[in-house]
């Protein structure tokens, strides 16, 4: 009990002090390790050695890096009024662009809040100048940049995989169909919305050819082919995701120069960016191992196979237990930082119940 009482006590009073989550997660690790392990904090250095010397991890900073050159180099501008032309008649309008662009940023930056930048910083002005509902643009965005977090190449993936030994290329293979069958649920939530209350979204009364529509996508083809050469590289198993990222990256900075609008001085803003992003990231897994480890030791997740299986839960019982806390925890903690942060001891409670890793992924 006492156990218990250190590890969710010693996360909620540090992290409610005000300390970064990392710093939180790690204190508490070692913590345990010396006071409920015999001083055993040796084992923690071990550890995180393991994780940061993984070749995985090291695609989270280049895929960073990939989304922070694309957000500064105006493609986002042209992706925008490819896919405008395509949705200018249905209810709705701009805010299925929003997540359109969202769907395909997503795709080849991997940040969510790349995304969400990158598509905001040109749909919000413009449909704030044409009348839409400034709360459900907002959402939109919002929503539309959580696909981030789902399509590949996602960071959320890598890191998942990076943690639990779990083969990246399967997990963005099983990312793809959810990704888009979410994307598809945004827009069709939007589109009922719109068509209760039309005066969220102002009709365009310009009609959209398909000359115009076959124009547009025609300007946004070398993202296209970026998003191809990543993904299709990592799933076909052709390359790893540190592989792929890295000629992402060179690509990027290619297409960036000769077709959008990057110079010298936002590449080196993108590089800085990145850095402070990889270095947040960073800390929090640095944390997040070394509470691992402690919580491994001690055989916690053990325990709570044991107690599950004496008050009679099923698995699916217990998943659903699993997706409520989540549901509640993600009113106070994004995403990346709930998974790394629970994954020590949700990950092997739900594959010790016979639960796919790949799936829990997901």
């Amino acid at each position: 009990m006492s156990l218990w009482l250190t590890l969710i006590g010693g996360i909620v009073i540090i992290a409610g002090s005000g300390v970064a989550l990392g710093v939180a997660l790690g204190i508490t690790g070692l913590i345990i390790l010396y006071f409920f392990s015999n001083g055993a904090t040796s084992l923690a250095i071990d550890a995180i050695w393991g994780v940061f010397n993984s070749f995985t991890l090291s695609a989270v900073p280049m895929f960073i890096l990939l989304g922070e050159i694309l957000l500064r180099s105006g493609i986002s501008e042209k992706a925008y009024s490819a896919f405008a032309p395509l949705f200018r008649k249905v209810p709705g309008g701009l805010l299925h662009t929003n997540i359109a662009v969202c769907t395909l940023f997503g795709a080849v930056s991997g940040s969510s809040l790349s995304t969400a930048a990158a598509v905001g910083s040109v749909a919000y002005p413009e449909m704030s100048k044409r009348g839409y509902e400034k709360d459900t643009v907002v959402g939109s965005l919002a929503g539309g940049g959580t696909l981030g977090l789902l399509i590949p190449p996602s960071l959320s993936f890598i890191i998942y995989g990076a943690l639990t030994e779990t083969s990246i290329g399967k997990l963005f293979a099983a990312g793809i169909i959810p990704g888009f069958l979410v994307a598809a649920m945004f827009m069709l939530y939007l589109l009922l919305k719109c068509i209760r209350n039309p005066a969220i979204a102002p009709r365009d009364p310009n009609v959209s050819s398909f000359w115009e529509i076959f124009v547009g996508f025609k300007q946004i083809w070398p993202l296209l082919a970026l998003i191809f050469s990543v993904i299709g590289t990592i799933v076909g198993g052709l390359a790893t995701p540190t592989e792929a990222a890295g000629v992402g990256v060179v690509l990027a900075v290619v297409i960036s120069t000769v077709w959008g609008d990057l110079t010298f001085t936002k590449l080196i803003d993108a590089l800085y960016n990145s850095v402070l992003l990889f270095s947040s990231v960073g800390f929090l897994v640095l944390g997040a191992t070394i509470l691992a480890q402690s919580v491994s030791i001690l055989g916690l997740p053990q325990q709570i196979l044991e107690t599950v299986a004496e008050a009679g839960f099923g698995a699916y019982g217990v998943l659903l237990v699993v997706v409520l806390i989540y549901l509640v925890l993600g009113c106070f903690f994004d995403g990346l930082s709930l998974m790394i942060m629970t994954l020590p001891v949700v990950f092997p409670l739900l594959t010790g119940l016979g639960f796919d890793p790949i799936w829990i992924g997901v």
